[in-house]
């Protein structure tokens, strides 16, 4: 999946993926893509090791920029995220994600995310549900917050 003009833009821009210091990756299969995370201190738990909630945040990452690559013009959000933590990794290494689309309907996506070590071990198994619509034209603003 060719995610190049989405890493782009979303570099642009500051963000959850930017502060956790995620870098995505096209794929030349059509319906996958991948992404790195160092893991150290922005992304570690006290105890230097990745947090899992950065896990789940680098899979649910993932995921919306697939469901954006796969759907020009719309926007996709995370409506569900559950993941299973197999194993701790250490500041230093380096993790991988690796994500696949399982169902592509009209508006709902749902990928499997595996995340590995830099020994190609599973740390973390995800699955991430994603929402995909097409923005109003004119959203103003409701209820007369901001």
């Amino acid at each position: 999946m060719n995610i190049d003009e989405l890493v782009k833009r979303i570099s642009k821009t500051d963000g959850l993926s930017k502060t956790l210091g995620m870098h995505f990756i096209s794929t030349p299969e059509p319906d996958t893509l991948q992404a790195t995370m160092k893991v150290d201190e922005r992304n570690r738990q006290p105890f230097g090791f990745l947090s899992g909630g950065a896990s789940l945040a680098l899979a649910e990452n993932v995921a919306g920029i697939g469901s954006l690559a796969l759907c020009p013009g719309q926007i996709a959000v995370g409506i569900n995220v559950s993941g299973t933590h197999v194993q701790a990794v250490s500041e230093g290494d380096t993790v991988t994600a690796f994500g696949k689309i399982v169902h592509k309907g009209r508006t709902l996506h749902t990928w499997q995310v595996d995340i590995k070590n830099t020994a190609g071990e599973v740390i973390c198994t995800v699955q991430v549900t994603n929402y995909v619509f097409t923005p109003k034209k004119d959203n103003p603003k409701k209820g007369g917050r901001n």
